[in-house]
């Protein structure tokens, strides 16, 4: 039994996983560095402190980490404004919280960002608390959002909401389970692998099936 019932936000209450890999591919053009934009979207899910060396190397995030992630934000702030929220999105959030929840929105992404992004779900009328990366020193797969989630709201046991296998695997770190959403283009066979427990195909699927999940009923 639950609590506190935490949410990822970029590639599960809304689309950006798309705009996030472009963002990468054209930050690293300005480098000359190409990598293919199925690889990028791999990686999306992970913070930029992480990604940089996930996706192109240690070498790379050596010699142009912090300008990378600097060009990436560039960019990605040009696309931000096509930006739109899953189907459902706001809908599974009241009823999640009506069923008793503590709710935090948890990201790692630039606090203008993510604002931005909790307005198209309404989800500052909704939640408890979200983070930023103004909250954390280490993005996903580190634990460091979910714990900072949970501590937010005083919770004693969590259920993370995610897109991503890196959602999964920071949740398994803190023994958190994790309930899990094909937004983010990852099969179903992956997310299981990683640790989640139940996997839809959308956030109205999701809220349809909430009666057989953990997120049925707080324990609070």
């Amino acid at each position: 039994m639950a609590d506190t019932a935490i949410f990822d936000v970029d590639g599960t209450l809304v689309d950006t996983n798309y705009q996030h890999a472009l963002a990468w591919f054209r930050a690293l053009r300005r480098f000359d560095i190409t990598r293919p934009v199925w690889r990028l979207h791999r990686g999306i899910g992970m913070g930029g402190d992480q990604f940089v060396a996930a996706v192109c190397g240690r070498e790379v995030e050596e010699a142009h980490g912090d300008d990378l992630r600097a060009a990436w934000s560039e960019e990605f702030d040009e696309l931000i404004g096509e930006v739109r929220p899953f189907e459902g999105a706001h809908e599974l959030l009241v009823e999640v919280k009506e069923r008793g929840f503590r709710l935090v929105l948890a990201s790692s992404g630039k606090r203008e960002h993510v604002e931005t992004f909790l307005d198209l779900v309404d989800g500052k009328s909704l939640a408890d608390a979200w983070t930023t990366s103004d909250d954390v020193e280490h993005s996903k797969p580190e634990p460091d959002i979910v714990s900072t989630a949970v501590a937010k709201v005083e919770g004693a046991s969590g259920i993370m909401v995610g897109d991503s296998v890196y959602d999964a695997q920071a949740a398994a770190r803190l023994g958190i389970p994790t309930l899990g959403v094909r937004t983010g283009g990852f099969s179903v066979g992956e997310l299981q692998e990683a640790g989640v427990l139940q996997v839809f195909d959308s956030l109205v699927a999701f809220r349809s099936a909430l009666d057989g999940t953990p997120l049925a009923r707080a324990s609070r």
